[in-house]
């Protein structure tokens, strides 16, 4: 079965009502994306870190998988389907994606802060001050913040080096270091990118754009792969 890596970004949540990308203005779902998505904010102001991440746990739960998050589940029949997303929500996973690889964090986790690896699902959707690890540190958000570390890039790359097919959906391929993983991919595969915007495509690489959202988008995509000869060297 031929493997088909998804790289997706924000703009296959926005479609289920969930957005929280850094917008031009500096941003984030209203708040300063430097209050709450880096380390420093995170040390001036634990409370709004927090008070951030359990509105958008609020507003995920009310959020359901659009026809982009189905499609790809569809996809599955056809392919070895793994997804790399930029994305902190769980609609991926939710739809039933099998393989899913979150290179920013999963919203509906936390971590301690003098253990990386010990993670923790949360349930419902209010984390607070005073809930710790086992080693009695408090538990901050399972996000890789601005100016962290990004751990499943090394996993990520492997994967893209293994494609016989690569599509990108709802990202503009301007955000790093998501966006290299384009440079992994093997030169001779197809490349596909869904998004209804003008995106500025690299020139080294033979890109087939899909001018449309991502639910209709998806099933274009499925409609132009699902034959495709292997051409992988």
């Amino acid at each position: 079965m031929k493997k088909l890596v998804v790289l997706t970004g924000s703009g296959i949540s926005a479609e289920s009502g969930f957005k929280t990308f850094r917008e031009s203005n500096g941003l984030w779902e209203n708040y300063e994306v430097n209050k709450v998505a880096t380390p420093e904010g995170w040390s001036e102001n634990q409370e709004l870190v927090l008070d951030f991440y359990n509105q958008l746990r609020k507003k995920l739960q009310e959020a359901e998988p659009n026809e982009g998050h189905k499609g790809l589940v569809e996809l599955e029949k056809y392919f070895e389907v793994q997804i790399i997303t930029q994305n902190i929500d769980n609609l991926h996973e939710r739809a039933g994606s099998k393989h899913v690889l979150h290179l920013h964090g999963e919203l509906m986790k936390a971590r301690s802060t003098v253990d990386e690896q010990l993670v923790y699902d949360i349930n419902g959707w209010e984390l607070k001050l005073g809930d710790k690890c086992e080693k009695g540190s408090q538990l901050r958000p399972h996000i890789v913040w601005f100016g962290e570390a990004v751990p499943n890039m090394i996993q990520a790359i492997r994967i893209t080096q293994g494609a016989d097919i690569f599509a990108i959906i709802g990202t503009s391929l301007v955000v790093y270091p998501a966006a290299g993983l384009l440079d992994y991919v093997p030169l001779k595969i197809p490349i596909f990118l869904v998004d209804p915007n003008d995106v500025e495509i690299p020139l080294h690489r033979n890109i087939t754009l899909i001018h449309e959202k991502a639910g209709k988008g998806v099933q274009t995509l499925m409609q132009k792969i699902i034959n495709l000869p292997l051409n992988k060297s």
